[in-house]
């Protein structure tokens, strides 16, 4: 895979070593060049100086990406120890660690746990833009979006994608988190929500 935009345009993600070891429970299925190249274009200048969180982080691909193409900082959440670790070797590869947290947890207790004493990050302040791709057959989508919602991990007019099966529909609205846009790439979907002024 390559990065394919910003300063580290071109530049590999070698990421074979993911793939030989089997997740903690799950399959690695990384966001495809097309559908990375679409989310990026989605967010157009948004993604400048935007603090940017990539849940479910598995490569990394994602969230390296949005700090090539100018996002202030972006943090990475993975619950797998070999994902993670390979994850700080290309954020140190890229010349990216001033501007990247990496997190090894869950999503749904990273995000429960955002502005409490036992949060993971050490200074926590909601985000831009949530990049939301859990395992499709997981169920985890329902379960992680009300929560972005209900633990205001979420500015005022920030926006989450969420990536998920084509062949399952999203709700067009979750408390604050309002449907924007559908994207259909094959067998991929990608759900854009904003989050309003309440």
């Amino acid at each position: 895979m390559r990065i394919s935009g910003g300063a580290a345009k071109g530049r590999k993600v070698g990421v074979k070593k993911a793939f030989t070891q089997k997740g903690e429970g799950d399959e690695l299925r990384p966001t495809s060049a097309k559908v990375r190249q679409a989310i990026f274009n989605i967010l157009g200048e948004r993604i400048i100086d935007a603090a940017f969180l990539d849940l479910y982080a598995g490569t990394g691909a994602v969230g390296i990406e949005a700090l090539s193409r100018g996002a202030g900082k972006a943090v990475f959440v993975d619950d797998n120890s070999l994902r993670v670790n390979i994850i700080k070797e290309l954020i140190e590869k890229f010349a990216f660690k001033d501007r990247a947290v990496i997190i090894k947890d869950r999503a749904s207790n990273f995000i429960n746990n955002f502005l409490t004493p036992n949060s993971k990050l050490q200074t926590p302040d909601s985000f831009d833009i949530i990049f939301v791709d859990p395992p499709y057959a997981s169920g985890e989508i329902d379960v992680i979006l009300p929560l972005i919602d209900e633990k205001a991990v979420l500015r005022d007019n920030g926006v989450v994608i969420a990536e998920h099966s084509s062949k399952k529909p999203l709700a067009h609205e979750m408390g604050s988190l309002k449907l924007m846009k559908i994207y259909k790439y094959g067998d991929t979907s990608l759900t854009l929500y904003r989050k309003e002024l309440v």
